[in-house]
């Protein structure tokens, strides 16, 4: 159903599939099959998860929910055990994102690194933040992708969607310099992919390599791995863009949102920064909190 109904990606149907496998796990321990598990059943099962941050417990909850509301459609069950379960309150965090000075940093450290992986990874990096792709869309990305002379490139998002979306110069000189690179590190072997791997059993660079790549890189750039991940530069495109005054709408076709109400995250980070700015400069701000000169 997720893949003929709702076209979901690989990736949405293996999470769903793992919280599945988890609570069946649970009831299992409990003498109970998933199929047949009664709201006292899943309540115990999302107490179980009460050490778990709340939108964990949110996602495991959403994953029963379908599961169940599936199995009503079907007529396999009569009613939907999670109908009276509340999820957790979740709060709104603001999304990590990078200075663009960060970003800089990233972009010079590559700029030393010799060879295919450095070519690779400085082209894999200028695109994420010229873009703000997400990971899966990034090494994905087919060879017809970047349109070299529109300055653009065609992207399949979730559910896929396909978007355009513009590039930079620096984002179009970094592919440039790696084709020639990927066409000696390939041979005579024939792909699709503009990042392809012979390791991999999609045929493109992995996730998790590029997640591996960045962390290094970002060490070498001064910048903890715990702040640095593919999606934190995706949240650094957009939030930089919101800075400068991008409006909500254009930022939302970048980004490949389905609903605004997701992009306007952005624009409480820049209020955040505006408002500890103001905090630590102003000359009437509270005492204690400026920095001083």
């Amino acid at each position: 159903m997720m893949l003929a109904e709702r076209n979901a990606s690989a990736n949405t149907r293996s999470a769903y599939r793992r919280d599945l496998d988890d609570a069946a796990h649970f009831l299992s321990a409990r003498g109970v099959q998933l199929v047949q598990a009664s709201e006292d059943d899943v309540r115990a099962y999302i107490v179980s998860l009460r050490t778990s941050a709340p939108r964990t417990q949110a996602r495991h909850l959403s994953a029963l929910r379908q599961y169940y509301r599936f199995l009503c459609s079907e007529n396999t069950r009569a009613e939907d055990p999670t109908r009276n379960i509340d999820p957790p309150r979740l709060g709104r965090p603001l999304p990590k994102y990078l200075s663009e000075q960060e970003v800089l940093a990233l972009i010079n450290s590559i700029r030393r690194m010799p060879g295919v992986e450095g070519a690779r990874l400085r082209a894999l990096l200028e695109l994420i933040y010229a873009a703000g792709l997400r990971v899966s869309e990034l090494v994905g990305l087919p060879m017809g992708a970047i349109l070299f002379e529109r300055g653009l490139v065609q992207v399949k998002g979730k559910g896929g969607k396909e978007r355009i979306v513009p590039l930079g110069d620096p984002a179009i000189t970094a592919v440039q310099a790696w084709l020639p690179v990927r066409k000696e590190s390939l041979g005579k072997r024939p792909s699709p992919f503009l990042f392809p791997s012979a390791r991999s059993k999609t045929g493109y660079l992995t996730r998790q390599r590029f997640f591996q790549e960045l962390k290094q890189i970002g060490i070498q750039a001064g910048i903890a791995p715990e702040r640095l991940s593919p999606h934190v530069l995706r949240h650094a495109f957009a939030t930089h863009l919101i800075e400068h005054g991008a409006d909500l709408r254009s930022v939302q076709t970048m980004l490949g949102h389905a609903d605004i109400a997701t992009t306007q995250i952005y624009t409480h980070v820049a209020a955040d920064r505006l408002v500890k700015t103001v905090l630590a400069h102003h000359p009437l701000a509270p005492k204690g909190r400026r920095r001083k000169a």
